[in-house]
């Protein structure tokens, strides 16, 4: 594991590489994988400061790809368990189901959630909420956290070194 963070860290630190490799953990993270893409995002903007914007989009855009990703796999859940399960094992959880159903496609704002944001979106994809709305609000969720991460890393940190 240490070899894998310094070798992530060698290939952050050349721009270009650096967007790449925050574009791919954007999307990992964004998973139901245990990754976190702000560690390279922080990362990358110590290196390359005037990164900023294009860090955020790339950021934004892949963190939410990674959330239709997720969509998707809820979509084919959904049909999957139609075929082999029993209605009995389908109806554990209607009153959570059913809860999301009613907000409908804002729910996924709370895709940028730590533990609850991730099976948001696949849930989103399980009740087959559409895709475009679903797309629209995790990207906002998601691109409003990396800016307040960022701007809390860019406001805290003269405090911190003082």
């Amino acid at each position: 594991m240490e070899y894998f963070f310094q070798n992530l860290l060698t290939n952050v630190a050349t721009p270009e590489m650096g967007l790449v490799v925050l574009f791919v953990c954007a999307i990992l993270a964004a998973t139901l994988l245990p990754l976190g893409s702000e560690p390279v995002l922080l990362a990358l903007l110590a290196f390359y400061p005037d990164l900023l914007w294009p860090s955020l989009l790339v950021a934004t855009l892949g963190n939410t790809l990674g959330g239709v990703i997720g969509w998707w796999m809820g979509y084919g859940a959904e049909r999957w368990m139609a075929k082999h399960l029993h209605q009995d094992h389908v109806t554990v959880h209607m009153r959570a189901l059913t809860w999301l159903k009613r907000i409908g496609p804002p729910a996924c704002l709370g895709a940028w959630l730590p533990i609850i944001g991730d099976p948001l979106c696949v849930v989103a994809g399980y009740l087959r909420l559409p895709l475009v709305p679903c797309v629209i609000y995790m990207a906002i969720g998601k691109g409003l956290r990396y800016l307040l991460l960022i701007y809390g890393w860019q406001f805290l940190l003269p405090f911190i070194h003082a």
